[in-house]
């Protein structure tokens, strides 16, 4: 005869149950406001805000156009076309950390750098990375004809061009001990196309190293294929006004190759307004996406004029 079963569930405690807290969290009870969007909702809002852009573009488009690119006082900028900075590897081929003064990032730059991480000798390279690699180094002197029959060099402010915040707060120089900028960067080497370490690229002390305005405003890179970079100020001198009519030459040491990526070099001298240099791309875009926001808010009205009774015609006829 077979054993008699035992029944075990006695002694187990039940099971806990997996329903959720009875809270209006966890049943879906909390409050919700939904939307309801009519023509009466949607159509003055599109007006709205197309009419709007359309303004704000006209007026930078047009403060844009009245920027005169020779008068004072005079901004120098190079121009690089064809060159494409946004490039996802090129934009992150950069050490932030050596950048800002870091010792340890110094002899030992991170691997987002490579392949100009370190040289042939294994030397750490400061500033490393690709960006860095390929800084503007072509050198610019301007010439103005004066009245006494020979040519006086304009001098050219160099200080700053940078973005504050870049100069005094995102680049900093190593600090070890020592204030000597050749014997903190001893040990590392400069970037393969730079002819100069990075500690003495300028004469001046407190424009050398990762502080250097002219590599600080290379490192900030450009969005567009074709842009320009503020190369100097001309705001001193016989020229704090600005530049008189006149005579001029210009002297540029060639250094920087451009038939590589088929691009092409400029020097643009332009006055600033509120909104910066001369730039109509932002009034453009403000332009343009205004005029699609008029247009489809049209579109819609004309929609809604036509089939507004429609549907009560409908149900009419069915009943």
């Amino acid at each position: 005869m077979a054993p008699a079963a035992r029944d075990f569930t006695s002694r187990h405690e039940p099971l806990p149950s997996q329903r959720p807290d009875n809270t209006a969290f966890t049943q879906q009870r909390l409050p919700a406001w939904q939307p309801l969007l009519s023509a009466s909702i949607i159509l003055p809002l599109f007006f709205f805000v197309g009419l709007s852009f359309i303004g704000i573009g006209i007026g930078l488009y047009y403060s844009s156009n009245n920027i005169t690119e020779y008068e004072g006082p005079v901004f120098m900028y190079y121009e690089l076309s064809n060159y494409y900075q946004n490039h996802y590897r090129y934009m992150i081929s950069r050490d932030d950390a050596q950048l800002s003064g870091s010792l340890n990032h110094l002899k030992n730059p991170s691997n987002d750098c490579f392949p100009y991480r370190v040289n042939s000798e294994q030397k750490p390279i400061a500033p490393c990375g690709a960006i860095a690699n390929s800084m503007f180094n072509d050198s610019i002197t301007l010439y103005y004809f004066n009245s006494s029959g020979t040519y006086e060099e304009v001098p050219l402010n160099g200080k700053g061009i940078a973005w504050w915040t870049d100069y005094n707060i995102k680049f900093r120089n190593p600090v070890d001990g020592n204030q000597n900028l050749s014997y903190i960067f001893q040990g590392t080497a400069p970037p393969i196309n730079w002819s100069k370490s990075v500690y003495n690229l300028s004469n001046d002390t407190y424009n050398n190293g990762f502080i250097n305005e002219d590599f600080i405003v290379w490192m900030r890179t450009a969005a567009l294929p074709t842009f320009r970079k503020l190369y100097r100020r001309i705001d001193s001198g016989n020229f704090s006004a600005g530049l008189p009519m006149g005579q001029y030459k210009l002297v540029i040491e060639y250094n920087y190759p451009i038939i590589g990526f088929g691009g092409r070099k400029k020097i643009v001298f332009s006055t600033v307004s509120w909104m910066g240099g001369k730039n109509p791309f932002l009034g453009i875009a403000y332009l343009v996406f205004g005029s699609l926001c008029t247009f489809f808010a049209i579109v819609m009205l004309v929609v809604f004029i036509k089939y507004q009774g429609k549907n009560d015609d409908d149900i009419s006829n069915a009943t």
